[in-house]
């Protein structure tokens, strides 16, 4: 390096040193800005060295602008020196992606899935992280190809321990080519803008460049034109050496002159090979030879010919220019005629279908059918070989040479949205749709638009698409079967079960027909999960058969099983997904595969994995675009807090998480952020404001169609129904679920419908009624592993039995509901059961000498409710509330409720 570190730009090398020097306790980046030619690489280079000899292990990539066609060109740069016994033990995708990038797989027709390879290379940089500590150095990271950009952005935005990332960035590049590397926490990224060197320090590196002294007049001069560019300024001496006088000062007044005036010198065949070298992504010695015609023997002194030069550097079979700025000098002062004619020979010697296609493009000037076809071709392997980005790149080359068709657009729009480029792809299928094109092509335009709103938040916009693809399809196929299914998913999401339960028929249907075991099973698998959540029951068979098409855990399938109770096999398919998704980083669909797996580790008591779960779903949507994605992950981390009695961090979640839901006209996700919030009141006792948040959701419970997932929230709305008073409200909800657990044979069902008929009886006066219906409950709460709401079932039991003064039956239940309450780490429940328990050991307290039942008798009617809420309340009857009041009145020597409610409140 050029003495970075002893002479110059001091200030700048010491943020360098800073930043490695930290303790490297969470990621962090350092990215070096600057002009072209303002040292950014020597920088860089200097930086990279200085962290290996403090012991950092450096994964290096260096793109060039002509390489971004090639798909992971950076990232297998990146990987090019790791051992492979690194991922020796990866799942097998990602064992295979790396492979195929590295070249390694004998599989010559494998693909490298884009998120797979992503999930890959963080688990790289994992794996390493262990060991050591880990740098991502990446120069001229605009240059990174569309691919790599996207696998390495997806990899620095969860890094995690000791790892880092080091870029540089040319200011002035189209803002098409602005690419970052996003990181965990977006304040751990620092930047440093590489300035203009100054006078004395100039002289030095020019000098120790050219191996001689500049005499300070010229050297004032280059420093004046070069505005202390060191490329500029060694380009400006370096044409003083080789023949201008110090003293004319004839001197380039831009750097693209000098640059200019550098390759002039230079022979026509020298200036032949330089294009052919810049116009490949990745020249090598082989290349170059037979794009000049020539062997490589006779090639070699032209090498060395430009390596002497300064402009070319060898290494081993491999070429590249000195500095970029070079390169780009070689193509802008060729023609146009030359750079295609150019392009027209190197098409006919690189083996890549994609490379091929790309020179074609730039060979042609209009659009002809072979080049067309060549970029359809290239498109279609690299969407085959998992690198949408490029196949999508090569088909706006054949637009924009004029094959601008309906089926190019779609296929277009497809690799961008599989790139994860969504606001392009969106953009081009607005376009397509309003073109006359095929049916089937219309048909899948609207499809995808339908998948871009359902990721962006708009479920009311999708299922519009949807109902517009269908009109498209055709009778048989298998895009009318995707589309079926997308749209009964989304409309029982959206509240239109009737629509949904014949959507999923005709999909089933249709697949049968087909006879396309996925697509059956993908039918079959939705069917079974519609027809649950419209209330028509649960075939288990059809669940089997599907499992069995699909050939893996599904999403659909551990919804199925958990909704219905079995939540230990639940569980297992869930990890099942959730582990898929996390290997193939499936990101979006990890949000809600884990929503759901975080309710069923709820259901199941297992809190410390639902916590683990929900946290770990919040920090991952946060990196990506959709509010719905995060809103659900926060929805799910709020249900959490709720239960281990967060209550400012409930609210908080359920209040960022409301308003994206809502927009997005998901009923289901709606009811589970309202339910949070209305299960967190209830907890507190809050049973009003209970009744207010959840009073919203009551009508949109049908009377057949109760099962958990749907009705989750119903429980606690009967609860807080009862404990205000209004009985006839709570009723129908209690008889709707004992009706549907006894016809389905749901225990969950049966278990919190008997629960509430507990609580009915009691407000009724029935404490005998009541307490059989609770110990009911029970019953059925041994069939069902969920241990929460049988400890609440308890809870409700001991009460009743304490107000049947069998005190010590009383103190038992409730102190078994306090012992689970207590396990499971729920304190706003096991506060209740100490109070609880506390009323049913104490006989008097406070010294006005109102026993606990005098006691509460008196605050809730100083609160203001009635003589028939505080018997709802407390599961006694109205004759039992006014005879505690009358011996309260006696005992405070007072004669009115005004009166009670001054003295309650002193």
């Amino acid at each position: 390096m050029d003495t970075i570190n002893d002479v110059t730009r001091r200030a700048e090398w010491c943020a360098v040193t800073t930043f490695f020097d930290r303790p490297w306790e969470e990621p962090g980046a350092l990215i070096i800005d600057g002009d072209a030619g303002i040292g950014k690489t020597t920088f860089w280079l200097a930086a990279c060295d200085y962290a290996r000899r403090n012991g950092v292990r450096v994964l290096s990539a260096r793109p060039v602008a002509a390489e971004a066609v090639l798909a992971y060109a950076a990232v297998a740069d990146l990987l090019s020196g790791v051992e492979p016994d690194v991922w020796a033990n990866f799942p097998d995708p990602q064992r295979r992606a790396l492979d195929h990038i590295l070249l390694r797989s004998a599989h010559g027709g494998t693909t490298a899935d884009q998120r797979t390879l992503a999930a890959a290379l963080l688990a790289v940089i994992d794996v390493l992280a262990q060991r050591q500590r880990v740098l991502l150095a990446i120069d001229d990271l605009q240059w990174l190809d569309p691919s790599s950009a996207l696998v390495i952005s997806f990899a620095t935005r969860r890094l995690r321990g000791p790892a880092a990332a080091l870029a540089t960035v040319r200011t002035g590049v189209n803002e098409t080519r602005a690419i970052t590397l996003p990181l965990p926490a977006p304040d751990a990224t620092q930047r440093i803008a590489l300035p203009p060197m100054k006078l004395g320090d100039l002289h030095l590196i020019v000098s120790r460049r050219l191996g001689r002294s500049i005499a300070r007049p010229a050297m004032v001069r280059i420093h004046e034109v070069s505005g202390g560019n060191p490329f500029y300024a060694i380009e400006l001496a370096r044409s003083i050496q080789n023949g201008f006088a110090a003293n004319d000062f004839r001197l380039a007044g831009t750097l693209s002159e000098v640059v200019r005036a550098r390759l002039d010198g230079l022979r026509g065949d020298l200036q032949e090979l330089l294009l052919a070298a810049a116009c490949l992504g990745r020249p090598t010695v082989e290349l170059l030879a037979d794009a000049l015609a020539m062997d490589a023997a006779q090639l070699r002194p032209l090498l060395e010919q430009a390596e002497a030069a300064g402009v070319l550097v060898l290494d081993g079979h491999k070429v590249r220019f000195s500095h970029p700025l070079l390169a780009t000098g070689v193509t802008s002062d060729a023609s146009a005629a030359r750079r295609r004619d150019m392009h027209r020979r190197l098409a006919q010697i690189v083996t890549e279908p994609e490379l091929q296609a790309r020179h074609l493009a730039f060979a042609a000037t209009h659009a002809d059918p072979a080049t067309l076809k060549a970029l359809d071709t290239g498109a279609e392997i690299a969407g085959m070989r998992g690198a949408p980005a490029v196949a999508a790149e090569l088909t706006d080359l054949a637009i924009g040479l004029g094959g601008d068709t309906v089926q190019r657009q779609v296929s277009s729009a497809r690799n961008h949205f599989n790139a994860g480029d969504a606001a392009t792809a969106r953009a081009i299928l607005l376009r397509a749709i309003e073109r006359d094109g095929p049916a089937p092509l219309r048909a899948e335009a609207l499809y995808l638009l339908a998948m871009l709103s359902q990721f962006e938040d708009s479920l009311i916009d999708a299922a519009g698409y949807l109902e517009r693809a269908l009109d498209h399809a055709g009778d048989t196929s298998g895009l009318r079967v995707q589309i079926l299914v997308l749209k009964s998913w989304i409309e029982v999401r959206i509240g239109r079960a009737v629509s949904s339960e014949q959507t999923v028929e005709a999909a089933v249907k249709d697949a049968e027909r087909l006879g396309e075991p996925a697509l059956l099973g993908q039918a079959l698998a939705m069917s079974v999960v519609v027809h649950l959540l419209c209330g028509n029951g649960f075939d288990d068979g059809v669940r089997r058969r599907a499992r069995t098409l699909e050939g893996r855990a599904t999403l659909t399938n551990a919804m199925a099983l958990s909704w219905v109770g079995e939540l230990a096999a639940a569980s297992v398919e869930f990890e099942a997904v959730r582990r898929h998704c996390i290997e193939h980083a499936y990101e979006s669909d990890l949000v809600f595969v884990s929503f759901h797996s975080v309710l069923n580790e709820i259901w199941r008591g297992d809190f410390a994995r639902a916590a683990l779960i929900a946290e770990d779903t919040v920090e991952r949507a946060r990196q990506l675009d959709g509010a719905l994605q995060l809103s659900a992950a926060m929805t799910a981390r709020a249900i959490v807090a709720a239960y281990a009695g967060h209550v400012d961090d409930a609210r908080t979640d359920v209040h960022e998480a409301t308003t994206p839901i809502v927009r997005s006209g998901s009923q289901l996700l709606t009811a589970w952020v309202v339910a949070a919030l209305g299960f967190l009141e209830v907890s507190l006792g809050n049973h009003p404001a209970a009744v207010d948040v959840l009073s919203p959701l009551l009508p949109t419970i049908s009377a057949n169609a109760t099962e958990i997932f749907v009705a989750g929230f119903v429980p606690d709305a009967v609860e807080a129904l009862v404990q205000v008073g209004r009985i006839d409200d709570a009723e129908p909800l209690v008889e709707a679920l004992a009706a549907n657990g006894h016809r389905l044979d749901r225990p969950w069902m049966l278990a919190v419908a008997e629960r509430g008929r507990a609580m009915l009886l009691a407000a009724h006066g029935d404490l005998d009624g009541a307490s059989a219906a609770a110990t009911l409950a029970i019953g059925h709460h041994d069939r069902l592993a969920m241990p929460f709401e049988r400890a609440r079932t308890l809870l409700l039991l001991g009460q009743l039995q304490r107000r049947q003064r069998r005190k010590d039956a009383s103190a038992h239940t409730i102190r078994e509901a306090l012992a689970v309450f207590e396990e499971l780490q729920t304190p706003l429940w096991a506060e209740r059961a100490r109070a609880e328990l506390e009323r049913s050991s104490v006989g008097r307290q406070r010294g006005a000498g109102l026993t606990p039942s005098e006691q509460r008798v008196a605050e809730l009617a100083a609160s203001g409710m009635t003589t028939r809420d505080v018997a709802a309340a407390l599961f006694i009857s109205p004759k039992t509330v006014e005879a505690n009041l009358s011996r309260v009145y006696r005992k405070l020597a007072i004669h009115s409720r005004a009166e009670l409610g001054q003295h309650m409140r002193r």
